[in-house]
């Protein structure tokens, strides 16, 4: 376990048995812990009966606090990054912190542990061979619907987290970026109590969602079927880019020109027809 290091730690995203061994061991042996929320990491610490120091590194602070971690990895300490739950720096606070650490000279230990991302994509059961992480949309309506439309447009799957007081118009805003039939698993509250994964087609989405969601929720868009999954990347970029300022029949005319693939598919792919 080198001193001077910065070990990166998964922690579990709702059933406490989940953490591992290797991660127990570590939390015990470092000199401190950066934690997004003391509190909440404070109650997995004592659940296991370890009583190392805590330290508070969210993203109002987190520059800050990167040089006085950089500092204290520098006199010879060992210091773990965690966070609410799952792994650190992956859509949540802590990429900041890593890379003073890096661009310090200083090493950085991963320490795997749970994820949401893998693990409802482990059970999604999706097609294709790539998929593509999305994490949190964009704040702003425009930069939104622009991703989803280019997620949408190239073929491949891709994943999705939202909050529940946000998911339902997520649910409508990706509705409308995919064609109808296009399959989508909803998981929710993963390793909880009341842990749903169900799979619908686009069209039924909203519905699926329902009125009163609650919980934290991951969306994962199947592969497009293979008649349309087989235009290349550049074509389905040109397509997306398009349909942001042209109608889609516009869209699907001059990116038929450009490509050759016929303009009857392309505006299908556009409009879920």
């Amino acid at each position: 376990m080198p001193a001077r290091s910065l070990y990166v730690v998964g922690t579990p995203i709702g059933n406490l048995a989940d953490i591992t061994l290797r991660a127990l061991w570590v939390l015990s042996k470092v000199d401190a812990i950066a934690a997004e929320d003391t509190r909440s990491s404070g109650a997995l610490l004592r659940c296991y009966g370890i009583d190392t120091p805590l330290l508070a590194v969210h993203e109002h602070n987190e520059r800050e606090m990167a040089g006085v971690i950089v500092e204290r990895l520098r006199a010879g300490a060992r210091v773990a990054l965690v966070t609410d739950a799952g792994t650190p720096a992956v859509s949540d606070p802590g990429a900041r912190l890593v890379r003073a650490v890096l661009d310090a000279g200083l090493r950085v230990v991963p320490v795997p542990g749970a994820s949401s991302l893998t693990a409802a994509a482990s059970t999604a059961g999706l097609g294709g061979s790539l998929l593509t992480f999305a994490g949190f949309l964009p704040a702003g309506a425009r930069q939104r619907q622009r991703l989803l439309r280019e997620l949408a447009a190239r073929g491949e799957a891709f994943v999705l987290y939202e909050a529940p007081h946000r998911v339902a118009a997520t649910a409508s805003e990706l509705a409308a970026a995919v064609e109808p039939d296009r399959r989508i698993v909803v998981a929710r509250e993963l390793t909880k109590k009341f842990e749903t994964v169900l799979a619908c087609r686009a069209g039924e989405l909203r519905e699926a969602i329902g009125t009163k969601p609650r919980g934290e929720y991951v969306l994962l868009v199947d592969a497009a079927a293979a008649v349309e999954a087989d235009l290349d990347a550049v074509t389905r970029r040109w397509l997306a880019a398009l349909a942001e300022a042209l109608p889609a029949s516009r869209a699907a005319a001059l990116a038929a020109k450009a490509s050759g693939v016929p303009r009857e598919r392309l505006y299908a792919l556009l409009t879920g027809r």
